[in-house]
């Protein structure tokens, strides 16, 4: 039987072998955390942090006030995504460091579900977020940081997910990462190292949204 292919899983019993869990290397999660039968080397230092089920996706929490299912479209999930996706970038650049990636899985499993990976320049940056960030709050949610072993996300997204052919949905093992739009990314992946200013030069206009597509701060 061959190795699986990122965005395949094998079944219970088919676990790849040796000690350490793939699952955890790769992905920084586990879907049998404390209960795998494979150890879970938590990192001592990385570049990588994870901000434990920080975003929640408002195709899946919105409910009217007698508790009925409201409609959210596309639209305004992704405009409510980049408003997030923005807040949580800008934060890390100004407090802790230069971001080199970011990314948030929009997965269902408990395990992965709003998972934000953040990925700093340095290693330093990245220990100081971890502390400093496990002492705050971010939309009345207290914040869990850990230091995650991934640093290279080619290794932990689904390709199926990228092609649009991913049967699992949201319950799948590897990271579905949720894309924000090419105006967000090139605004806050701008070329040059000019782009660590790019926070207090950026038009205000977007934050003239109704209240229920933005996010709360820090």
């Amino acid at each position: 039987m061959g190795r699986p292919q990122r965005g395949e899983y094998k079944q219970e019993g088919g676990l790849p072998e040796g000690v350490n869990c793939s699952f955890y290397f790769k992905i920084g999660a586990c879907r049998h955390g404390d209960r795998c039968s494979r150890l879970h080397n938590k990192p001592t230092f990385s570049q990588t942090i994870v901000l434990l089920n920080l975003y929640r996706n408002p195709q899946n929490t919105a409910q009217s006030a007698d508790g009925s299912h409201c409609h959210v479209s596309d639209v305004e999930v992704q405009e409510h995504y980049d408003d997030f996706f923005e807040e949580i970038f800008t934060e890390m650049e100004q407090k802790y460091g230069e971001v080199e990636e970011m990314n948030i899985c929009d997965n269902l499993g408990d395990h992965l579900v709003g998972n934000v990976y953040v990925k700093f320049r340095r290693e330093e940056d990245a220990e100081r977020a971890l502390v400093e960030l496990n002492n705050r709050w971010f939309n009345g949610q207290a914040i869990h940081a850990e230091l995650s072993p991934v640093t290279d996300f080619r290794e932990s997204c689904c390709r199926q997910y990228e092609m649009g052919e991913c049967t699992r949905g949201g319950f799948c093992n590897f990271m579905h990462l949720k894309p924000i739009s090419s105006a967000l990314r090139r605004q806050l992946y701008g070329h040059g190292r000019n782009r660590r200013q790019r926070p207090h030069e950026r038009d205000r206009r977007r934050r003239s949204r109704s209240p229920r597509h933005r996010y709360g701060r820090f």
